[in-house]
């Protein structure tokens, strides 16, 4: 580690205690965390309740349900490569299940109306054998709410999802898991079976210092839902391909498609919702992206705020007790409160389009006043400039129009409208028109421009 990457000695012990701290009032066997800074690891930290045995970053931990997010990168991977639409029925691609008539885009979102859970016995507690075919894991009666409808947390919906992979694939999920994500990006401590050295699931009994060892199941056909074993470090690593994309695995767009809500949050519950295979928590003004998971004997958590640049992982392993969630969100704000991202220095564009150029500056929708800008990558910005109305970044198009990208105006196309002398008359965004002055009367502006102009209060 550089000096560089290095944190300062006050907030690399608040780290420790907040760790030390979860893992002595979660009494759990043992804790490890890790936090990442600007793609780097800039600490790591354990606790453990047999001295000298703490775990590192090199040590495997089950992780529940952050396989989801894997399974999800690899549904995207088909999305972009074109052998499927988000939108597509999952009976298009792999017909006979019960829950045919769900999207794609229902099922990675855990909107399709799925039942939570299959059938009993407990899956995570019984070998994957106890249900070798899809209609095992779904039961009789799959669908309890309607499609669509709302967010509801299914496990058999990810089963599903791993069958739509090998289906496509034409080959087993753990193997395509490997080939197109984990070796890409050099995850070679993360894989369906735990491999030397691992941690032990353990359950705490509630009301006494007193454990069980639980045991280890291979999930069958549930594996693409919560298989997975991993390390902090390997899952740092993970975090930065999801912050950022990497074109051997899925390209930036995608990634960020992954983090937009799939469906409204339960009412009350505005602080977190789920996108494709990630989850959106939010703490005071931050956004902080990943998953949370647990299977007998283990809990695990990944978060990273894309504005702050940090990442965190905390493992454990115990059935329950310490909130890894909150801890690993606690530990993304000690960095990035103690330690804020210092921006990148302001640099001029490289080159400039005239005509472009010619478009900056006040535009007028009516009364109301915008700024256009031109952004780094050849965007453009538009923005009330007294901060009330509704603001949007565009990319250009091959056909000379622009696409919105966020906010009220993600997808709709802002043209530019000239006049028969060439000149530029006004800017079309969605039928709104911006004109250079507020209702300018040379402008074609829908209803005309009363003819007497503006006027006063005559008294």
């Amino acid at each position: 580690m550089t000096s560089e990457e290095a944190l300062l000695p006050t907030t690399r012990r608040a780290l420790l205690h907040r760790v030390a701290t979860a893992q002595a009032e979660g009494r759990t066997p043992s804790l490890v965390a890790a936090v990442q800074r600007d793609g780097r690891i800039a600490w790591s930290g354990a606790r453990s309740c047999v001295d000298g045995h703490e775990p590192d970053g090199d040590t495997q931990f089950r992780i529940g349900s952050l396989t989801k997010t894997f399974t999800a990168v690899l549904v995207l991977r088909l999305r972009d490569e074109g052998l499927l639409d988000l939108d597509d029925p999952l009976e298009k691609h792999l017909p006979g299940t019960d829950a045919g008539q769900l999207t794609v885009f229902q099922l990675l979102g855990h909107s399709g109306g799925l039942r939570a859970e299959t059938p009993a016995p407990w899956w995570e507690r019984t070998p994957g054998g106890t249900r070798p075919e899809l209609a095992d894991v779904l039961g009789e009666r799959p669908l309890i709410h309607s499609a669509g409808h709302r967010h509801h947390y299914s496990n058999p919906g990810y089963t599903l999802l791993g069958s739509l992979i090998e289906r496509l694939r034409g080959d087993a999920w753990a193997d395509v898991l490997r080939r197109e994500i984990l070796e890409p990006l050099g995850m070679e401590r993360t894989s369906p079976e735990a491999r030397a050295p691992h941690a032990g699931g353990w359950a705490v009994h509630p009301w006494a210092d007193v454990m069980l060892p639980e045991p280890t199941e291979d999930l069958g056909l549930m594996a693409p839902a919560g298989q997975l074993w991993s390390t902090t470090t390997d899952l740092l690593r993970f975090a930065a391909f999801l912050a950022r994309g990497d074109e051997r695995v899925l390209c930036a767009d995608s990634v960020v498609e992954m983090r937009a809500p799939a469906a409204a949050a339960e009412a009350g519950d505005w602080a977190g919702t789920y996108g494709l295979g990630l989850q959106a928590v939010r703490r005071g003004d931050r956004t902080l992206l990943g998953h949370t998971g647990s299977l007998p004997g283990f809990l695990a958590t990944f978060w990273f705020s894309v504005e702050d640049d940090v990442a965190a992982v905390v493992l454990s392993n115990a059935t329950s007790g310490p909130p890894v969630a909150t801890v690993a969100a606690d530990l993304v704000q000690i960095v990035a409160d103690a330690e804020p991202r210092i921006p990148e220095p302001w640099r001029p564009l490289p080159e400039v389009d005239e005509e472009l150029l010619a478009l900056t500056g006040p535009w007028y929708w009516g009364t109301q006043v915008y700024t256009l800008k031109l952004t780094a990558g050849g965007g453009i910005e538009l923005q009330p400039m007294r901060g009330v109305g509704r603001a949007a970044r565009f990319r250009a198009c091959p056909d000379g129009t622009w696409t919105g990208l966020n906010g009220y105006y993600a997808g709709e196309t802002l043209r530019v409208v000239r006049a028969g002398d060439g000149r530029v008359d006004h800017l079309d965004l969605g039928s709104f028109v911006f004109t250079r002055e507020p209702y300018e009367g040379s402008a074609a502006i829908p209803g005309g421009v009363d003819e007497d102009g503006w006027r006063g209060l005559a008294l």
